[in-house]
C-alpha cells in the first residue's frame, strides 16, 4: 500500500519524467492482486490528504481511473480488457467492503467526481466508488456477490444522506443493466417502496439525490414493460399496486408552485425533481396509459402552470440574459430548458394519445399555445452563436438536423394540436397572431430591444406548419367555410415592412423565408416582389449571415414551389449569384446552397443555361466534390445538379459538361485504396449519362470511360463500387448501347459486349451478393437492346444463371436472376428457355426444376412494378404452355400449422425444436396460387368480401383505446384518410398494381416505365386467363383448382362467374 501511494503522489509531480515513471509503475504493480485491495483502501480510507485520494482515482485523464482500470484488467475474464490471473476471493472481497464503504464517504468528492460528463444532465455524474462498484455488480452479482442488493438497500434506508446519495448513484445504473427478467419483480418488490420513501423526504435529502430516485424509478418502468410480455399477469399487479402511489406523489410535488424553486435560491436544483417527474410521467404514458389516464387532467393542468410559471425566469435568464444561471450543488450545469422540453414532450404526447380529450378544449388550447409560443423565443445566446454560425443557424430551422431545443420541441407541440385539434388550433392562432403583432409593436415604442422576439416565434411556429396549415385552410375553403388563419393579410400587411429591418436581421431573415414557405398563397406579383428582394439581400456584400442565409433558403423555397417556367428569367442571375457560395462554404450551409442551385437549375429543364455558366458551374461542382467525396448527401445533390446541366437542350452545355467533368471523374474511377473515391466518381458519370441526349452519349464518352470502369470492376471488393459501377454499365447500355457494342479495349482487344459478360460473370460466381438487384437490370437491359447480338452467348449465360440460384442468400439476388427468365419467357422465348433448362444438369438437378423452384419460393418478394408484372405474365405463360415437364415439377406448398405452434411466439429456441414444415404441391397449383395472390393483395378479394379473414375484432391490450370513434371504425384512420387509401389500393380506383401512383417501389427506369409491359391492364389480363383457363380446362384446370384451399377455390369461382 505504500508503494502504491508514493507512486500516486508521484503522480502529481509537475515533472513529466516523474510522472511517466510513476504511471509505469502502478502499471506494473497492479499484476499483484494486493495492489486492488491498496487502491481500494486508499480510496475508503478519511485519513489520507484529499489530493492524493482523488489521484488514486485518476488515471491520466478524469475518465481514466485507476481503480477502474484495474477492475477491467484484473477482476474477471468477464471483462473485454481482462489480462492475467484474476485475484482470489478474499481478495475481491476485501475490494468489495473497501468500494462499497467508500459510497457512504463524507465528501462528495469522492462520492460524486465526474467520472465522463457525455451530457449535460447531472445523472451521468456517478461517484468514482458507484462508478468501481457497478463494473464489479456487472460481473458478480448476484453469484458472487448475493448481499450487493440487500446492502445497498440498506444504504438507501439509513439516516446517513451521503450513503443513500451513493446508493441512489448504483441503482441508477443498475436496475438499467443488471437486473434479468427473473430478477426484476422481487428486486423491485424490495426496492421501490424504499426508493418512495427517500423522495418524500425533502427536509433529510438534497433535491438531486430525491431526483435520483426518480430516474431509478423510470428505469424500473422501462424494466417492467420489457417483461410485460414474459409476466403479463405479475406486471399487471406491480403496475396497479405500484405506480398509483408514485403517480400520488408526482401530484403532490407538481402541485407545489415551481417558483420557489427558481427565486431567493442559490440554486435550480429543486427543477431537476421536476424534469425527472416529466421525464417519468412520458415514459408510464407510452408503457402503461390505462393507469396513467385517470391522472392526466391533473398532469396537464399542472404542466400548464408550469410554462406560465417559470416563464418569467426563462426570459430574465435565457432571452434577456438579465440574470445568470446558477450552477448546481454538485457544481454542475442545469438549464431551465432541461425540465421544459421533457414537459412539452409529456404534454404532445397526451395530445398524440387521445386519451384527454377533454383537457383539450379550445380554452387550454388557447391557454397551452399561448404559453408555448412565449417559450420558443430566440435566447441570448442563440442570437451570438446564430449570428455566427451559419451551419448552427441553418441546423436549428431544419427538419432533419435541427438539435432538439424549446423551440423544437414546442413546435413538435403545435403540430400534434393542429392534427388532433385543427379547428380549435387555427382560431387560436388567427387571435394569438394579432395579440402578438399588437405587443410587439408596443414593446418596439417603449425601447424594448426584444421586441422582435415574439413576433419571430409565431412566424417560425407558422413557417414550420406550413404543409399541414395550408392543407387544413384548402380543406376548409372546399367546405365552404373562411379561412381559419388568415395567412394572406400576414404576407401582405406585415411581412414586407419587415424586409427592411436590417438592425433586426433574425427577423428580416424570418420575413423571406415566411413569405417562401407560403408562395401558394402569394399573388404572381408579389412573388416576384419577394424573390427580386431575396436575390438583392444575396447580392448586398454587406449582409449578415442570416438574413444572407435565410435569403437563400427562400429561394430554394420559392422554387421548389414554382409552376413550370415561371422563374426562368431571374434563374441565370440567382445560378450566377449563388455559385461562388460553393467554394467557401461548408456542412449545413454548402448543403442548403446545393439544394438551392439544384432547384434552379432544374427551372425550365435548364434551357436558359448557356455553356459559360455550366462551366463555371462544372468547375465549383468538381471542386466541392473534391472537399466532400466522403459526403453521401452532399454526393447526392451533386449528381442530380450534373444531371440537370448535362440535360440541358442549349447548344453546346452537354458537350461542355462532358469535356469538364468527364475525365477527371474517369481517372479518379482508376482501382485505388481509396474507394470511396472511385464509388463516388462512377455516380457523377452516372448522373452524365442521365442527363445526355436521345441522340446518343457523344463521341469518345464510352472509350473515355470504359477502361477504368472495367478495371474497377473487375478487381472492386467495395460494394458501392461494384453496385454504382452496374448502374452505370445499364445506363451506358439503355442510352448509346451502339457505342459499347463498338467499343474494344486497346489493351486487351476485348469487346465492349464481353466486357459487359465478364462483368456479370464475376457477380455470379462472387459469394458476396451485393451487386443484388442491380445486376438484374443490366441484364434485363441487355437482352432488350443487344437483340441479335447477345444469341450466341446467351445459352451459356442462362446455365450459368441458373447454376447460381441454389446458393442464392438474399431475395434481390434471386430477383436478379428470375426475372431475366420471365422476360425471355414473355417476349416469344419460352419454349427455347425450357428446352434449354430441361437439358441443362446442375449437380444432378434439372435447370428447369431449380428456375421454378427458385421462382415460386421468391415470386412473392419481388420489388419494382415492372418486374412484379412480367413475373406474373410469364407464370401465365408458364401454366398455359402445359409442358409436361412443367405439370411433373413439385414444388413448395402451404405452411404446415401444428399444433404447438399455435398463439405461440416463435423463438429461435423454439423453431430449432419445432422447425417450420411446408407441404409439397405440384408445379399448376403452385403457379393458381400465386396469381390468385396477386389479385388477393391488389384488394380483390376485398372487394369480394373475402379480403378480411376476421382480424378485424381482435382484441388488444392498449392498442386503440387512443383512437377515437370514427377512427377505431377505420383501423386508426379517419375517415377521409380512409376513403383516400381505399380509392389509391381498391380496384375500382387506381389499378392494384399501380406502385407509381403511390410513390412506392418506384424503382423502376424510364425505359421500363414506357414498356408495353407497363401499360397492361393486369387486373383484366388475369381475369381473362382464369375465365379461359376455365372455358378450356387448360392444363386440367379443373382438377388444379380443386387441390386450392377453399378461400382461393372460392376466388376462383368468383372471378370464372365475372363477379367484380
Amino acid at each position: 500500500a505504500a508503494e502504491i501511494a508514493q507512486c500516486l503522489a508521484a503522480t502529481l509531480s509537475p515533472d513529466t519524467n516523474t510522472r511517466i515513471a510513476a504511471e509505469l509503475k502502478i502499471s506494473e504493480l497492479s499484476a499483484h492482486p494486493e495492489a486492488g485491495v491498496a487502491l481500494s483502501q486508499i480510496v475508503s480510507s478519511q485519513d489520507s490528504d484529499l489530493a492524493l485520494r482523488q489521484m488514486s482515482l485518476l488515471h491520466r485523464h478524469s475518465a481514466s481511473i485507476v481503480l477502474r482500470k484495474y477492475v477491467k484488467e484484473r477482476w474477471s475474464p468477464f471483462f473485454s480488457q481482462f489480462r492475467g490471473s484474476a485475484p482470489p476471493p478474499e481478495i475481491k472481497s476485501q475490494i468489495r467492503q473497501a468500494v462499497f464503504q467508500g459510497l457512504s464517504d463524507p465528501l462528495r468528492k469522492i462520492r460524486s467526481l465526474s467520472a465522463s460528463c457525455i451530457t449535460s444532465s447531472p445523472f451521468k455524474k456517478h461517484g468514482l466508488c458507484a462508478v468501481t462498484l457497478s463494473l464489479i455488480a456487472n460481473c458478480d452479482w448476484p453469484e458472487e456477490y448475493p448481499d450487493l442488493l440487500s446492502s445497498l438497500i440498506g444504504l438507501l434506508s439509513s439516516q446517513s444522506t451521503d450513503s443513500v446519495h451513493g446508493a441512489m448513484q448504483v441503482f441508477v445504473e443498475f436496475v438499467k443493466a443488471d437486473l434479468t427478467e427473473d430478477q426484476l419483480l422481487p428486486v423491485l418488490r424490495q426496492l421501490l417502496p424504499v426508493l418512495l420513501n427517500v423522495l418524500g423526504a425533502t427536509d433529510q435529502h438534497s433535491p438531486l439525490t430525491r431526483s435520483r430516485t426518480i430516474a431509478v424509478f423510470n428505469q424500473c418502468i422501462d424494466a417492467l414493460f420489457m417483461v410485460k410480455d414474459s409476466y403479463p399477469q405479475a406486471v399487471k399487479e406491480a403496475t396497479a399496486s405500484v405506480l398509483p402511489v408514485w403517480l400520488d406523489a408526482f401530484k403532490v410535488l407538481l402541485a407545489i408552485d415551481p417558483k420557489q424553486d427558481v427565486e431567493n435560491t442559490p440554486n435550480w436544483d429543486g427543477l431537476i425533481v421536476r424534469a425527472q417527474v416529466f421525464k417519468t410521467l412520458e415514459v408510464i404514458h407510452k408503457s402503461f396509459p390505462k393507469v396513467l389516464a385517470p391522472y392526466l387532467p391533473d398532469f396537464l393542468n399542472a404542466s400548464l402552470h408550469h410554462l406560465n410559471s417559470l416563464f418569467p425566469t426563462f426570459s430574465q435568464s435565457y432571452i434577456t440574459s438579465q440574470l445568470p444561471v446558477p450552477m448546481t450543488s454538485e457544481d454542475d450545469t442545469f438549464d431551465l430548458v432541461q425540465l421544459v422540453i421533457p414537459l412539452l414532450d409529456f404534454v404532445s404526447s397526451v395530445a398524440r394519445g387521445g386519451k384527454a380529450k377533454q383537457w383539450f378544449d379550445s380554452n387550454t388550447i388557447a391557454a397551452l399555445t399561448s404559453e408555448v409560443m412565449k417559450w420558443v423565443q430566440m435566447t441570448s445566446d442563440d442570437e451570438e452563436e446564430w449570428a455566427t454560425n451559419a451551419n448552427t443557424f441553418i441546423a436549428q430551422d431544419s427538419d432533419e438536423s435541427a438539435p432538439y431545443s424549446t423551440r423544437a420541441a414546442g413546435f413538435e407541440l403545435i403540430a400534434m394540436l393542429l392534427e388532433r385539434y385543427p379547428k380549435s388550433l387555427g382560431t387560436t392562432f388567427q387571435s394569438l397572431i394579432q395579440q402578438i403583432i399588437a405587443e410587439s409593436q408596443q414593446a418596439r415604442d417603449a425601447g424594448n430591444d426584444s421586441w422582435w422576439k415574439s413576433l419571430e416565434a409565431v412566424l417560425a411556429a407558422l413557417g414550420s406548419l406550413s404543409e399541414p396549415i395550408l392543407d387544413f385552410i384548402e380543406d376548409e375553403e372546399v367546405s365552404g367555410r373562411p379561412k381559419p388563419i388568415d395567412i394572406p393579410t400576414l404576407l401582405t400587411s406585415v411581412v414586407p415592412s419587415l424586409l427592411g429591418l436590417s438592425q433586426f436581421p433574425f427577423l428580416q431573415g424570418r420575413g423571406f423565408v415566411f413569405a417562401s414557405q407560403y408562395a401558394k398563397l402569394l399573388p404572381p406579383q408579389l412573388v416576384g416582389q419577394y424573390l427580386e428582394a431575396a436575390v438583392q439581400v444575396v447580392e448586398a456584400p454587406d449582409a449578415g449571415i442570416p438574413v444572407k442565409i435565410s435569403a437563400i433558403k427562400s429561394i430554394y423555397n420559392f422554387f421548389d414551389a414554382a409552376q413550370g417556367s415561371e422563374f426562368v428569367n431571374i434563374a441565370p442571375r440567382i445560378a450566377q449569384d449563388i455559385g461562388p457560395f460553393l467554394l467557401v462554404t461548408t456542412e449545413d450551409t454548402l448543403s442548403l446552397v446545393l439544394d438551392t442551385l439544384s432547384v434552379v437549375v432544374e427551372t425550365d429543364k435548364a434551357k436558359w443555361v448557356n455553356a459559360n455558366l455550366a462551366s463555371s458551374l462544372v468547375g465549383a461542382i468538381l471542386e466541392v466534390w473534391t472537399k466532400f467525396n466522403k459526403d453521401p448527401i452532399l454526393l447526392s445533390i451533386l449528381t442530380d445538379i450534373l444531371a440537370s446541366l448535362a440535360g440541358s437542350p442549349s447548344p453546346g452545355v452537354y458537350q461542355t459538361v462532358v469535356t469538364q467533368a468527364l475525365p477527371p471523374l474517369s481517372q479518379a474511377i482508376a482501382p485505388s485504396n481509396e474507394t470511396w473515391i472511385a464509388s463516388a466518381a462512377i455516380e457523377l458519370i452516372t448522373s452524365l449519362v442521365r442527363g445526355a441526349p436521345d441522340s446518343g452519349l457523344g463521341d469518345g464518352f464510352f472509350s473515355t470511360l470504359a477502361p477504368n470502369l472495367f478495371q474497377s470492376l473487375k478487381t472492386a471488393e467495395d460494394r458501392d463500387i461494384i453496385q454504382n459501377g452496374i448502374s452505370c454499365l445499364t445506363l451506358v447500355i439503355r442510352k448509346d448501347f451502339d457505342q459499347l457494342r463498338t467499343w474494344t479495349n486497346p489493351s486487351t482487344n476485348e469487346t465492349g459486349l464481353d466486357s459487359v459478360l465478364a462483368v456479370v460473370a464475376k457477380q455470379l460466381q462472387a459469394e458476396d451478393e451485393s451487386g443484388g438487384l442491380v445486376i438484374g437490370d443490366l441484364i434485363i437491359h441487355l437482352f432488350r437492346k443487344a437483340g441479335e447480338a447477345v444469341l450466341p452467348v446467351l445459352p451459356g449465360l442462362l446455365q450459368a444463371m441458373v447454376a447460381r440460384m441454389p446458393n442464392v442468400s438474399t431475395a434481390t439476388f434471386a430477383q436478379s436472376l428470375i426475372v431475366p427468365f420471365a422476360f425471355l419467357i414473355h417476349n416469344g422465348q419460352r419454349d427455347t428457355v425450357l428446352s434449354l433448362l430441361e437439358t441443362t444438369n446442375i449437380n444432378g438437378r434439372n435447370g428447369l426444376d431449380i428456375l421454378i423452384n427458385a421462382w415460386c419460393e421468391n415470386m412473392e418478394t419481388f420489388q419494382g412494378f415492372w418486374a412484379t408484372r412480367i413475373s406474373t405474365l410469364a407464370l401465365c405463360s408458364l401454366y398455359v404452355s402445359e409442358r409436361p415437364s412443367l405439370q411433373n415439377l413439385v414444388v413448395k406448398g402451404d405452411l404446415i400449422f401444428k399444433a404447438e405452434t399455435s398463439n405461440v411466439i416463435m423463438t429461435r429456441s423454439r423453431t430449432k425444436k419445432i422447425p417450420t414444415e411446408f407441404t409439397s404441391i405440384p408445379f399448376p397449383v403452385k403457379a393458381l396460387k400465386l396469381l390468385l395472390h396477386d389479385l388477393q393483395s391488389g384488394g380483390e378479394a376485398a372487394a369480394m368480401g373475402l379480403g378480411d379473414g376476421g382480424l378485424s375484432d381482435v382484441a388488444s391490450d392498449d392498442g386503440d383505446d387512443d383512437w377515437d370513434d370514427d377512427e377505431r371504425k377505420h383501423q386508426g384512420f379517419k375517415e377521409e384518410e380512409f376513403q383516400f387509401l381505399s380509392d389509391m389500393l381498391g380496384p375500382r380506383g387506381v389499378a392494384f398494381d399501380n406502385d407509381e401512383a403511390l410513390d412506392i417501389n418506384d424503382n423502376d427506369d424510364e425505359d421500363l416505365k414506357a414498356d408495353p409491359i407497363s401499360q397492361i391492364d393486369l387486373k383484366e389480363h388475369l381475369f381473362t386467363f382464369f375465365r379461359e383457363c376455365a372455358s378450356r380446362n387448360t392444363g386440367n384446370f379443373s382438377a388444379v383448382v380443386d387441390q386450392l384451399t377453399a378461400d382461393e377455390i372460392l376466388v376462383v369461382r368468383r372471378v370464372v362467374s365475372g363477379e367484380q
